[in-house]
């Protein structure tokens, strides 16, 4: 396996990534919303609650 951010071999010790510098950068990349989920945005989740059928 590959480590996602360099593409180094993966260490054990921080798999899937090769060290604690790369899975940092990704933890940071999570906190600065760099990755993003695709859906509705959270203030339209909430004007528009589910349907039954939606249930």
């Amino acid at each position: 396996m590959k480590c996602p951010i360099c593409r180094q071999p993966a260490h054990p010790d921080f798999k899937p990534f090769c060290s604690k510098r790369c899975a940092d950068l990704d933890l940071g990349k999570w906190m600065n919303d760099s990755y993003a989920i695709p859906g509705e945005p959270a203030d339209v989740a909430e004007d528009n609650p589910p349907s039954e059928e939606d249930q």
